[in-house]
């Protein structure tokens, strides 16, 4: 099975694995006969003792059956041990090869898909439903082959002895053994909405701890303690229907099991007296009898492993049918050297059918140039950057860099020649220099403190002793919102891509901070196509043009001058926030 398949049904998926793994499941196999075969000396062995040792007086066969005893022992011991090291090893490189499989798949995922599934739920694809594989190719696996092995070889023994009274045990059987398959049909959609659950659970927990200041701050641990209670109860009303439909088998199987000796010991006992079979025939029919119940008994939770497995498979497999967002990406031409020349043309945007986030949308952008996009809050900025990232494509009309339209472009070559820094950027648990060197991992050491230089990065480092290997912590947390930025502007630096973003990246440093950054990002972005969401409307006077959204639509454009002069949208958007500006200075001026 190739990376692109997508098996129709978990059936099919759970054949691909095993078959992927038939080598070592071969050799497995041949382990669990040798260790079958030498289980047959315990069940003889009463038959030889009554009949040959007790009832002949042939003592003479007692150590050779008490070492034939022993030696079979030994012979399964170490077959078990070598079908558990093969089985086991494989499974877990099963498991290791389809979590990174899954992750690949989540990864690539569109960002439509990611932006409606909580992380918490893709989460448990990746390391609990993956592990499912385990019992396909480890130790469930064996367990099945070595209960079907054993009952098999038991019959055909049961058959031989005496055919009668193994025909009857057989007819008393199947019958229960029909209600079991067709419980296990229903057992499967509980497996199936207990794992959806499970990972909805998780994933609010996920997010708990993720914003667990906001929590604290505004005092809602009881109010988050509540939904996840709320959750923890549907899951444990799920669990309970699985457990009783469990539990009602098991015990269906221990009734079937119970009557099924009850019947070998009336006909074996009827024989007996009648002179048609031996007490050591009897003994090792019991003995072989019991090889054949053993099953029976283990036989649901077996087929309960496999049901919950297949209800694993079927959540891999949804995660398998998602068209990753570069899928097509190996038919299209390299994107080669990028200028910088973008455009918007009549572009329209719909995250949910019949409702347009940006309407008809026109403009170019000429390499080397800056262009801001202001608008209040809803305006569809944040969709313009998502567009020009490739997160999305246009509903309708196209973005091109360098003519050539995005959605014909490796995806991978574009994003590599961006470089975005988010007003919410995100950091990873690791290091300063980790973090910095996201965007250019073979980046020299010399060249990420240059990056963190001139970002103005140099405090933080000053202010630890392990300088750029400081651990800044989840999500930054150890550091100032001004000082994350920095770090989020040192990696687009580095970057040294020929398009830049900026969602008002320095909405969050002091005023030295930022002019000494604002210096750094216009020493950067020269001979680069900068875009620039401003929420500052100070901060953008020199860009080259700027794009006045509203409602989605492009309603001006030109420079700041130019812009103020027409006393439009942006004039009033202006006005209104010097204005404020103006108050708050002369309303401190007045407690002062």
């Amino acid at each position: 099975m190739t990376a692109n398949e997508t098996p129709a049904t978990a059936w099919e998926l759970a054949k691909a694995i095993v078959w992927a793994q038939r080598g070592k499941l071969a050799l497995g196999l041949t382990l669990l006969l040798v260790d079958r075969a030498a289980g047959f000396v315990v069940p003889i062995a009463p038959k030889v003792l009554l009949d040959e040792v007790v009832g002949r007086g042939r003592a003479e066969l007692l150590p050779w059956l008490a070492a034939a005893i022993v030696g079979a022992a030994l012979v399964q011991a170490l077959a078990r041990f070598g079908l558990q090291r093969i089985l086991g090893l494989s499974a877990e490189l099963v498991v290791l090869g389809w979590r990174r499989r899954i992750m690949a798949r989540v990864t690539r995922m569109p960002a439509s898909h990611l932006d409606g599934t909580q992380s918490g739920a893709l989460l448990s694809r990746i390391m609990d439903d993956a592990a499912a594989m385990q019992n396909l190719v480890g130790a469930e696996l064996a367990r099945w082959t070595s209960n079907v092995v054993t009952a098999l070889a038991a019959l055909v023994a049961l058959l031989w002895i005496d055919w009668r009274t193994t025909l009857l045990a057989l007819a008393f059987a199947a019958l229960p053994g029909l209600g079991l398959d067709l419980a296990h049909r229903k057992l499967r959609p509980l497996f199936r909405e207990r794992g959806e659950l499970r990972a909805e659970v998780a994933g609010r927990l996920a997010q708990t701890l993720s914003g667990i200041r906001v929590v604290k701050a505004y005092a809602a641990e009881r109010r988050e303690q509540l939904v996840f209670t709320r959750g923890l109860h549907r899951l444990f009303r799920v669990m309970s229907r699985t457990t009783n439909r469990r539990g009602a088998m098991s015990a269906v199987a221990a009734v079937v099991s119970a009557g099924v000796m009850a019947i070998v010991l009336v006909m074996g006992g009827r024989a007996i007296l009648a002179g048609e079979m031996s007490l050591g025939d009897f003994a090792s029919y019991v003995a072989f009898a019991l090889m054949f119940a053993a099953p029976l008994l283990d036989l649901p939770e077996i087929a309960t492993r496999v049901t919950e497995t297949l209800a694993d498979l079927d959540r891999v497999r949804a995660v398998e049918a998602v068209s990753p967002e570069d899928d097509g990406d190996d038919a299209r031409r390299p994107l080669g050297e990028v200028r910088g020349d973008v455009a918007f043309e009549d572009v329209w945007f719909e995250y949910r059918e019949g409702t347009p986030v940006l309407r008809g949308v026109s403009f170019a952008a000429r390499a080397g140039t800056t262009t801001a996009i202001v608008g209040a809050s809803g305006a569809g900025k944040s969709t313009m950057f998502a567009l020009l990232m490739a997160f999305y494509r246009p509903t309708r009309g196209r973005v091109t860099v360098d003519g050539r339209d995005l959605a014909t472009v490796r995806l991978r070559d574009w994003r590599r020649r961006l470089a975005v820094v988010l007003q919410d950027d995100f950091l990873f648990d690791g290091t300063m220099a980790e973090n910095i060197a996201l965007s250019r991992p073979s980046a020299a050491r010399e060249e990420i403190a240059r990056a963190a230089e001139a970002a103005h990065c140099d405090e933080i480092v000053r202010a630890s002793p392990d300088g750029l290997d400081t651990r800044i912590g989840e999500r930054g947390l150890k550091l100032s919102g001004g000082q994350r930025q920095r770090v989020s502007i040192a990696r687009a630096i580095l970057a040294d891509a020929p398009v830049l973003l900026f969602d008002e990246a320095t909405s969050s440093l002091d005023s030295e901070s930022e002019a000494a950054v604002r210096d750094a990002m216009t020493r950067l972005a020269a001979s680069r196509t900068v875009f620039v969401i401003a929420h500052r409307l100070s901060t953008i006077r020199g860009a080259d043009q700027i794009l006045v959204l509203d409602r989605g639509a492009l309603v001006e454009s030109g420079t700041h001058d130019e812009l103020l002069r027409r006393s439009g949208r942006y004039r009033a958007l202006h006005d209104a926030q010097f204005g404020a500006a103006a108050l708050a200075r002369v309303a401190e001026a007045h407690v002062t």
